[in-house]
């Protein structure tokens, strides 16, 4: 079974998000969003099928999504079918969250590593 098919998002924190935000629009020419990030699109090349966006995001260190550890980062990798992984991981002995959410932007869970890490796993939307 195909498990992580890429990188769909990179999350993190910061004191001042609207100053980092602009920090990096400034210096690395990043189109930071009124929504605090921007989605990198990439194409099909060469050993990479398909089509997609990587998500970049910098949000507020008042953030709980990173719950319920600590860490000032979270990934978000792509999988092929979000419920099948779920399912192994769990049967694997990993420490899975027991929430999936279901929306227009696709279906999401989430599994903590041996770090304590919360990492989350994204089925994007049929075409994405």
């Amino acid at each position: 079974m195909k498990r992580v098919t890429g990188i769909g998002g990179i999350f993190f924190k910061a004191k001042d998000a609207p100053a980092l935000r602009a920090w990096y629009q400034r210096h690395l020419g990043i189109d930071v969003q009124a929504w605090g990030g921007t989605g990198f699109s990439w194409g099909e090349t060469e050993g990479q099928a398909g089509v997609g966006t990587t998500v970049w995001s910098i949000g507020s260190t008042e953030t709980e999504a990173f719950s319920p550890n600590g860490a000032p980062f979270m990934i978000n990798y792509r999988v092929a079918d979000l419920h099948a992984l779920v399912k192994l991981l769990k049967e694997e002995g990993c420490e899975v969250l027991d929430k999936i959410d279901e929306s227009e932007y696709g279906k999401f869970a989430w599994v903590i590593d041996p770090e304590g890490n919360k990492v989350e796993l994204w089925q994007p939307p049929i075409g994405q």
